[in-house]
């Protein structure tokens, strides 16, 4: 979705009309309507006024490529207070299986990076064996797991870590087993949780 698209929907999730926004920001209505049709950006003050009316992160209404809606929820949790059990391999999967009992399908997912030009350049001359971003991105998130969880109509990407289950519905659904969100690329685990 584009900036002006994620905008009007925003606007309209909020239940104000052009003019209603125009109003509270102090700015014409013809210049939400620009915003809203991509010919124009509002000012950095005015984004931030936006996103905070709209109830919606400036982060969000920039990004035109993660496929996340509007809501995002992050809660903290204490991995300590979960168990593996059944078909959990992980805490991390039983925070999942406990957020989401309901769904139809969790999927586990694997996270690699996107490598630019350069890093693949080096790792295929440098070291072909060693792996040094992929070794670098497993450290970085050790603690955190990742999941694709379906449930009825809706999708969720969900992030566990030792201290917060983060969750976001999708706007665009994933059928495929390996995916891009924003500079990583995601794959299916080889089991399911449910």
């Amino acid at each position: 979705m584009t900036f002006g698209e994620k905008l009007k929907e925003a606007r309209q999730k909020a239940g104000l009309s052009q003019e209603q926004l125009s109003e509270k920001l102090h700015v014409s209505r013809s210049a939400v309507a620009k915003w809203e049709t991509n010919k124009g950006l509002p000012d950095i003050e005015n984004l931030k006024a936006a996103a905070g009316l709209l109830s919606v992160s400036i982060d969000y209404l920039l990004d035109e490529g993660t496929g996340f809606s509007l809501n995002s929820i992050k809660e903290r949790i204490d991995l300590n207070e979960y168990e593996k059990s059944g078909k959990c391999r992980s805490k991390q999967d039983a925070v999942t299986l406990e957020k989401f009992p309901q769904a139809v399908q969790i999927y586990p997912l694997i996270r690699k990076k996107k490598l630019t030009g350069v890093e693949k350049l080096l790792e295929w001359t440098v070291m072909p064996s060693f792996g040094l971003f992929e070794g670098v991105e497993q450290l970085s998130s050790r603690n955190t797991a990742f999941y694709l969880v379906e449930d009825g109509t809706e999708q969720y990407f969900v992030t566990v870590n030792d201290e917060f289950i983060e969750y976001s519905e999708l706007t665009k659904k994933i059928v495929d087993k390996r995916f891009e969100i924003g500079e990583y690329i995601f794959s299916r685990a080889g089991y399911v949780l449910k």
